[in-house]
């Protein structure tokens, strides 16, 4: 039997004026996974994700969310979604649980449970000591687990994170992951995930999807995308081959230029 899906896009196209920045993206997330969308700056993975969860106009092709359409039920979906963005979302005006409360009512939680609500998101993240402390004392891996907390504050069936560690020491990574794994593990919640560190996508995903200019143009377990470039391979040396980057192979040409202009060097004295 095939697996329910979370997210299904077929054919999706979207452009800024001439630029082309997701270009003909056929997408799969099956539920209850942690699906990784992996890829250099300016691949489309954070415009495929804004269209996922109604933040950009529909695009061409077609996008539901556990069986809603993107274009026709924004509302349905946006109530399916949990999601944090690569910008730092919180206020550091208010306290922890003013912000969790705030995306409480922005999420139509009704006021009898919004707040055992907000204090289970808080609790889930492990920010209950800090609750009341306003956000701008807070670290930046706090931060992100407060955001993380807001996300999480209309149950959602479908976790959207963008680059959610990004700047985070290995000590708040850590801690940021450790969190959504516990919360998945006790509502079963799919997770959509972008990031540029492939150890954590190594590490926390089910399945990943590579893209590049736009496509994607790898698909697989990170076991499977392994294997097929070969043994003793990294995530990064997937990344690398599947993407074909000319920037990567422009640099490593001019280091071999470096290298080969010292080695010279030193023999001329």
């Amino acid at each position: 039997m095939t697996a329910p899906l979370a997210v299904r896009g077929t054919a999706i196209r979207h452009r800024f004026g001439d630029t082309v920045a997701v270009d003909g993206v056929d997408l799969n997330v099956p539920a209850g996974m942690v699906f990784g969308l992996l890829g250099p700056n300016g691949a489309g993975k954070t415009t495929t994700l804004r269209m996922i969860t109604t933040l950009l106009p529909a695009p061409i092709g077609s996008i539901e969310v556990f069986g809603v359409d993107v274009a026709r039920h924004k509302l349905a979906v946006r109530r399916l979604l949990g999601y944090v963005p690569q910008q730092l979302s919180a206020d550091g005006a208010l306290t922890g649980r003013q912000n969790v409360a705030l995306f409480a009512r922005l999420f139509d939680v009704p006021r009898a449970r919004r707040r055992h609500v907000v204090d289970l998101s808080l609790e889930s993240v492990g920010l209950t000591d800090v609750a009341d402390r306003t956000a701008g004392t807070y670290s930046g891996g706090m931060i992100r687990r407060l955001e993380l907390a807001q996300a999480l504050v209309n149950a959602p069936r479908l976790l959207v994170l963008d680059e959610p560690t990004i700047g985070l020491d290995p000590i708040g990574r850590a801690s940021v992951w450790d969190h959504i794994g516990e919360v998945r593990a006790s509502t079963g919640m799919t997770v959509l995930v972008t990031t540029h560190y492939m150890d954590e996508a190594d590490q926390h995903c089910d399945r990943i999807a590579l893209m590049h200019r736009g496509r994607i143009c790898a698909l697989g377990t990170p076991a499977e995308l392994k294997a097929g470039v070969g043994p003793d391979t990294t995530l990064d040396d997937v990344f690398r081959a599947a993407t074909g980057d000319r920037l990567a192979s422009d640099a490593g040409e001019r280091m071999r230029n470096v290298r080969a202009t010292r080695r010279t060097a030193h023999r001329l004295g």
